[in-house]
């Protein structure tokens, strides 16, 4: 997944905000129906937004794909809900909500790079700042188009990336690992390997420079020093915290 922000000319902006209301109405619409359906006998209705274009032509002026994103994304909320009614029933999409998004398909280079520019269907070349590179490798499978709260734009583009399959090797030594209580393990060569033991280490450290500072002169550079190496320092942290916490 890549981010990149993109600055929509005048035009684009107003598409960009039909396809946000579109994308709404649609999913509000479905919802409203599937809910009305399933109350009355149970069963979950099957729609699409094909259903609509008939009544509401403007449908048709914003990306098709948009609103089948749309559809499938309040799919995935029922299923998720009747698998885990924890998540909660599927919720309309609110108008005053001022982060906005949709998501389309990279269908036949509909959606591509080209010189600084990005193209998105229905609205053509947007300009786009990339601020990194992208793998080649990579198959880009689809966009989501956002405006947030301060009224940027940005696009998330998501790539598919095939990693390859590992060789077959030939293996030349083979060690096992035995976990031990009283060590960290023992291996299949009788090598014993011991904890770390950091803390113990810490203690006995911080027991050395305690003696060392009650042979120091109180009130001396010398006492002093010595008091932040032995954690008697009455203004290190962990003394200024407790001061601090009463």
């Amino acid at each position: 997944m890549y981010r990149f922000r993109i600055y929509p000319n005048k035009a684009q902006k107003e598409l960009f905000a039909r396809t946000f209301g579109c994308v709404r109405f649609v999913y509000n619409r479905m919802l409203a129906e599937k809910k009305e359906y399933y109350e009355k006998t149970g069963k979950t209705l099957q729609v699409t937004p094909a259903k609509y274009k008939p009544e509401f032509p403007w449908l048709k002026e914003v990306d098709s794909l948009a609103l089948c994103n749309a559809q499938l994304h309040l799919q995935t909320a029922y299923k998720n809900f009747f698998r885990d009614a924890s998540v909660g029933f599927p919720r309309f999409k609110s108008k005053k909500n001022p982060v906005k998004s949709y998501t389309t398909n990279c269908v036949n280079g509909n959606i591509s790079l080209q010189n600084g520019k990005l193209k998105l269907p229905k609205a053509g070349l947007v300009r786009i700042k990339q601020h990194r590179t992208i793998n080649e490798s990579g198959q880009l499978k689809g966009a989501t188009i956002s405006q947030e709260a301060d009224g940027r734009y940005y696009v998330s583009l998501l790539y598919c990336c095939e990693e390859p399959i590992p060789k077959n090797q030939t293996v030349k030594t083979v060690l096992g690992l035995d976990f031990s209580m009283k060590e960290l393990y023992v291996d299949s060569n009788g090598y014993h390997a011991d904890y770390p033991r950091f803390f113990r280490k810490a203690q006995k450290k911080l027991a050395r420079e305690q003696r060392r500072l009650s042979h120091c002169e109180k009130g001396s550079s010398r006492y002093k020093k010595q008091q932040k190496k032995s954690g008697k320092d009455p203004y290190s942290y962990r003394t200024s915290a407790k001061r601090f916490s009463a």
